[in-house]
């Protein structure tokens, strides 16, 4: 199994990552989209969409083996969320 390596800063890989989504990405997703992964090979700007994150992430390296990849959850600021949620009363 080839292990691969991170080839920006977190900081670069989180800017570019962001980048490419905001102007190259979104536009084209967003719309019946909301909820899903969208993984981005942040150095081609290439992409996938997929309910689950590991579906979108094979497909994407299937085409791309070196990918760098970003990973969004459509209208979301977040991929995952952690931690109980409370209760809205009223």
């Amino acid at each position: 199994m080839t292990v691969r390596q991170p080839r920006y800063s977190k900081e670069e890989f989180a800017r570019r990552g962001d980048e490419i989504y905001e102007t190259l990405v979104r536009p084209k997703v967003e719309a019946g989209n909301y909820g899903k992964i969208v993984a981005i090979d942040i150095e081609t700007g290439d992409f996938e969409i997929d309910p689950r994150e590991i579906a979108a992430c094979d497909r994407l390296e299937a085409r791309h083996p070196d990918a760098q990849i970003w990973i969004v959850r459509i209208g979301s600021r977040y991929v995952r969320r952690f931690g109980g949620r409370g209760k809205r009363t009223g």
